[in-house]
């Protein structure tokens, strides 16, 4: 008999100055050791996560963009908008730009059929949190996030368009 499925928060850390936007973590997203208890939450997790990484204070924005299943895991997907004064590089050594180029560079992720799930690389997941963020501060958006990011957010994010409805768009090839 099969185990339950256990629940796994992950954080994708970003921030934004003049120069860009700014994968706060370096590569990967931020995840904890251990599932989300029976009797907990994953917001509570990842509140943990982020104070582990002294960044629970930084934190202007937390939210959560997307789940996807993981072999045994259910993934519950945050964005967590990091904001301090100055560079980004300042604060964290280690960040990486993030870019609309790097969806050029990826490309679009295995298709898949249309009653079948998409299988996200972990790449695909950060640019849709991304993107996810860019409608959440457009003008159909939620007027309390955008009042909260700097100035920094709007210009930098105005070049990424919300495109999950076209992010599988190639034909399924059945025999592939």
């Amino acid at each position: 008999m099969a185990e339950p499925m256990q629940v796994y928060p992950e954080i994708w850390p970003i921030a934004a100055d003049p120069v860009g936007i700014w994968l706060v973590s370096g590569t990967d997203a931020w995840r904890p050791r251990t599932p989300v208890m029976a009797d907990g939450e994953p917001h509570a997790d990842v509140e943990l996560v982020l104070s582990e990484h002294n960044d629970r204070d930084a934190t202007a924005l937390l939210h959560s963009t997307s789940w996807r299943v993981d072999g045994p895991h259910l993934i519950v997907t945050y964005l967590a908008v990091l904001d301090r004064p100055g560079l980004v590089r300042d604060h964290w050594p280690n960040a990486l730009p993030i870019s609309v180029n790097m969806a050029t560079a990826v490309g679009k992720p295995p298709t898949h059929a249309a009653d079948q799930p998409p299988a996200p690389r972990h790449i695909d997941v950060l640019l849709h949190g991304v993107r996810h963020l860019a409608f959440l501060i457009g003008p159909n958006g939620d007027a309390t996030i955008r009042s909260i990011l700097t100035d920094n957010w709007p210009r930098h994010l105005g070049v990424f368009t919300p495109t999950l409805a076209s992010m599988y768009n190639q034909v399924h090839d059945e025999a592939a």
